[in-house]
């Protein structure tokens, strides 16, 4: 059948499941727009392309599917970049899909031109220029097959103007065909055995996993491995849900402000069993200080993670789901009491916890009430900062995908609009945005997309007048000179809220917090509340930059 490009997209995009896409159109996609006006998919129109790309992520994250956004040439394609980035460094499945000048305008600086290959290649697993019509079908069916496959991450198709117009006979793909691309899933059988042996010999270990275990499905594994060997399990930010914090083999998030027993367990470990995790900086702290005394095992997807910054004894590389079930059928129960008689000390002397104060509210004490007022159908998105870290700490997390947060990247502003995705993704859940008064400020333009669609997303801005993580770094490292944060100037965001046409609620005294919770979480529409809280408060523990992650400050350790 003879079809124009752009009507070759939809229906690609069609085959493979899409069920929303985010944007904005413009000149060098409208063809695309003419073409969805009659098509099943639902589109849903942001403010900002930033927010349509970080809605996509949210989207993605909060279901397993790929995320797709659309935004047109030039400025279009360039305000997706920090989304992409930010999805490209916590591998998140997405295609962005931006338009083009007309193919022969390429590369004479036309009007909205930009280089969006260029400009993003080091952020992308992959991106293609279309230029020629008969290979769009195909390159729809490969991206999507990149995006999810092997470690997941971004995807860009660049899509000139006159390709969406050309016409030609749709060859309907049937399967992908990259030879350069071959992601391994099933780990090394010898390996896998050498790994079992070492975890049922040792006398101190620890299961360290992060994202991967999300992004593979593997938590129902991962729970079995710890459970069937009596191992303790902490998680990185990104690992979060992954393993059920409730459970007693649980000691939480680790590094720069993990828990003190997580941090202290890790640094004592005789064997550390790492499970889609990468060993970021933030997790690790001084590398030479890291774990010194351990072994060190490594599953991972990609290749290229393996011994990339921590040296490791028995690498495993493949799918962690595959692996974990290998791995489960080799693996005996340990009673381990002397380590657990330890463990259990170290939670009994430096629990998470705060001051409560009087006559204040403080920002810790708001997450506990949303967690026990969510009552397990809860998904958190987080802005980046002290909210961020708060959030990681005081809420519990029991399932994957209830925690979706900016990890590598750190984007301020990306959990409002993932929040608009999770919620589109996940309509029978509670979607939390947990936002600070500065990061909120990034991408508030989406209000007006929550209220048009009337989206129930939920949005609790913690608010202490300042950019809160710079000022407690400026407290704590730079002698108290707070330099560019205070944010003189807020506005009133109930006020914003009505103008936008959405519920708002300030929230000034603590007795006020639980009932406003309740409230919020019984509408049906979106609600903004605005929580007035100590602006003094610090997130603690906290690992210095470039300490060891065992000499931590604001603990009893």
């Amino acid at each position: 059948m003879i079809k124009t490009g752009s009507q070759i997209l939809l229906d690609s995009l069609i085959r493979e499941g899409v069920e929303y896409i985010f944007g904005i159109p413009g000149g060098a996609n409208l063809p695309l727009f003419d073409a969805l006006y009659a098509s099943p998919i639902k589109f849903i129109l942001t403010r900002h392309e930033q927010g349509a790309g970080h809605a996509a992520d949210g989207y993605a994250r909060a279901t397993g599917k790929v995320g797709v956004c659309l935004a047109t040439s030039g400025p279009g394609a360039t305000n997706l970049v920090t989304a992409i980035a930010t999805a490209y460094m916590d591998s998140v499945p997405m295609v962005a899909i931006t338009g083009q000048v007309k193919t022969f305008l390429i590369g004479n600086d036309a009007f909205q031109e930009a280089d969006i290959i260029g400009i993003t290649r080091p952020i992308t697993k992959h991106s293609y220029l279309v230029k020629d019509v008969k290979d769009l079908a195909r390159i729809v069916k490969e991206a999507f097959y990149i995006a999810n496959t092997g470690r997941r991450g971004p995807v860009l198709i660049d899509l000139p103007v006159d390709i969406t117009l050309e016409k030609c006979e749709e060859i309907v793909p049937t399967e992908v065909d990259l030879p350069g691309y071959k992601p391994r899933y099933e780990g090394n059988i010898r390996q896998i055995k050498i790994a079992a042996e070492e975890i049922n010999n040792s006398v101190q270990p620890v299961v360290y996993t992060g994202g991967g275990i999300v992004a593979s499905d593997s938590a129902k594994e991962l729970l079995e491995l710890a459970e069937k060997g009596n191992l303790p399990v902490t998680t990185t930010l990104m690992g979060l849900g992954g393993f059920p914090e409730d459970h007693k083999l649980s000691l939480g998030m680790l590094g720069m402000h993990g828990t003190v027993y997580a941090n202290f367990a890790v640094t004592e470990c005789d064997l550390l069993i790492a499970i889609g995790s990468r060993f970021d900086d933030r997790v690790t702290g001084k590398i030479d200080e890291f774990a010194p005394r351990a072994k060190i095992i490594h599953v991972d997807v990609d290749p290229a993670s393996i011994s990339k910054t921590i040296r490791v004894d028995i690498p495993i590389v493949g799918d962690a789901k595959n692996i974990l079930q290998e791995l489960n059928k080799h693996i005996y129960f340990a009673e381990r009491k002397e380590w657990f008689d330890k463990i259990k000390s170290w939670k009994e002397k430096n629990p998470l916890s705060y001051n409560e104060g009087e006559n204040v509210i403080k920002p810790q004490y708001v997450i506990e009430q949303i967690c026990d007022a969510g009552k397990g159908n809860v998904i958190i998105t987080t802005e980046v900062g002290q909210n961020q870290m708060w959030a990681a700490q005081f809420f519990t997390y029991t399932k994957p995908r209830t925690f979706l947060s900016s990890g590598g990247l750190g984007t301020m502003g990306y959990g409002f609009p993932a929040a608009i995705g999770a919620q589109l993704g996940c309509p029978d859940k509670i979607v939390v945005d947990i936002a600070g008064d500065g990061s909120i400020q990034m991408n508030i333009q989406e209000l007006s997309t929550i209220a048009r669609l009337n989206i129930p997303v939920k949005i609790v801005i913690l608010n202490n007048g300042y950019l809160g993580m710079v000022r407690q770094w400026q407290e704590l490292f730079y002698n108290k000179r707070y330099s560019g944060v205070k944010l003189n100037g807020n506005p009133d965001f109930v006020k914003l809220a009505e103008a936008y046409g959405t519920k708002g609620f300030l929230i000034e005294k603590k007795e006020e917090v639980r009932p406003t919770i309740e409230k919020a979480f019984s509408s049906k529409g979106p609600v903004v509340m605005d929580f007035r809280i100590d602006p003094t408060e610090n997130v603690f523990p906290m690992v210095p930059a470039g300490q060891a992650i065992h000499r931590m400050i604001g603990t009893m350790a």
